[in-house]
């Protein structure tokens, strides 16, 4: 889902270059003439804007700021929302599926990693008071109403979490190889699974196909209000991710166990790839004291005649 927290870029369109001043990143400012043809150096966040504009085919610039309140590293998704936000300041017109599309290959050509689409979508797409149910095989989006009475809590684990060197695309390619076997995991059965020889294989698999089935059912005891079952479903993803596909650490799952264990909270997990970051807690209204609390907010949007 979408969060309050975000990325703003103000500032105006007009000359042939891009220059970017960040609060987070002071004295790192970003300059790149248009059209973006080839190799440009800039600061590390900046490569994310450049590829943006590469992507976009950008010809007018652009001066301005970027102003956030999402924390980086913590795996709520800033790289993605900075280019989301960045495309629209640059004169992005489309749909959210093509935004989210344009930012994705962005994203992929700035950090090397093959990262999925769903960050830069659910920033495109995002339903106040809804959470996203994607797709992936067509980019198709429902939004599932989250209840009222639900409090979606982020707690930062004090691990960064940096996805460039960490094995993320080694998780992608044990899907690819798993899918060579078995046919696309999207549509594979358990059964089919289990009859993978490679022990490693054969776990990666498993928790793609299990995590598969727990979102659809995720998603439907939202629907129905049902909070203890959808935070059942947290508990069984988390253990997936900490056991099946190894992304979890021993950091986030003690603070997973400490969340999990204390009254009101329904379930807990990592959020985001893993490797550091975060954990997200479904609970009851007040029952915890600590992280951030995050509602389900609408997607990006242009205010004014050239912030994104």
């Amino acid at each position: 889902m979408a969060i309050g927290m975000g990325t703003t870029v103000e500032g105006r369109r007009g000359g042939t270059s891009v220059r970017l001043s960040s609060d987070a990143f002071p004295g790192e400012g970003v300059v790149f003439e248009l059209p973006v043809t080839g190799p440009v150096e800039v600061p590390e966040w900046g490569r994310y804007a450049l590829e943006v504009a590469r992507g976009l085919g950008a010809v007018e610039g652009f001066e301005g700021r970027v102003a956030s309140d999402l924390p980086i590293g913590a795996g709520l998704s800033s790289s993605a929302s900075l280019e989301v936000a960045v495309a629209l300041a640059l004169g992005f017109r489309g749909t959210p599926r093509g935004l989210a599309e344009l930012c994705q290959a962005a994203e992929q050509r700035a950090s090397g990693v093959p990262c999925g689409v769903m960050d830069q979508l659910a920033a495109a797409a995002g339903v106040a008071g809804h959470a996203l149910l994607i797709d992936c095989s067509d980019l198709s989006v429902r939004a599932v109403p989250v209840p009222a009475s639900a409090q979606i809590v982020v707690v930062p684990s004090g691990e960064v979490r940096r996805l460039a060197g960490s094995p993320y695309s080694e998780r992608r390619q044990a899907g690819q190889a798993a899918e060579v076997l078995v046919g696309p995991l999207r549509s594979a059965s358990p059964e089919a699974v289990e009859g993978i020889e490679d022990p490693l294989l054969r776990a990666r698999a498993r928790h793609v196909v299990t995590e598969n089935a727990r979102v659809a059912t995720c998603a439907a005891a939202l629907t129905e209000g049902d909070l203890v079952r959808a935070g059942e479903l947290m508990a069984e993803s988390h253990r997936s991710l900490a056991v099946d596909f190894e992304v979890s650490t021993p950091v986030l799952d003690d603070l997973v166990a400490d969340l999990s264990a204390r009254p009101g909270v329904y379930g807990a997990r990592l959020t985001g790839a893993g490797f550091g970051g975060c954990v997200v807690a479904l609970t009851r209204p007040g029952a915890l004291d600590r992280g951030w609390r995050v509602a389900p907010a609408g997607g990006a949007h242009v205010t004014g005649g050239g912030g994104g």
